[in-house]
């Protein structure tokens, strides 16, 4: 790696850290939406079915 590399690096680095610390809200959201994705895509259909039911009782309370 050259030394301009190593410095765009770090600099991502530095820039990613304070992204995070200024939107941990946002990233726990991002977090949790992609391990429900993940769960979906090995999920038996009584999960599914489940899922569904809870996600449309907090549909009705919510909304």
């Amino acid at each position: 790696m050259t030394k301009e590399t190593t410095d765009k690096m770090k600099k991502q680095v530095a820039y990613n850290k304070k992204w995070y610390e200024k939107n941990r809200e946002h990233k726990r959201y991002l977090s949790k939406r992609s391990t429900a994705r993940s769960f979906l895509r090995v999920a038996t259909k009584e999960d599914i079915q489940a899922i569904i039911d809870f996600a449309n009782e907090q549909l009705n309370e919510r909304f």
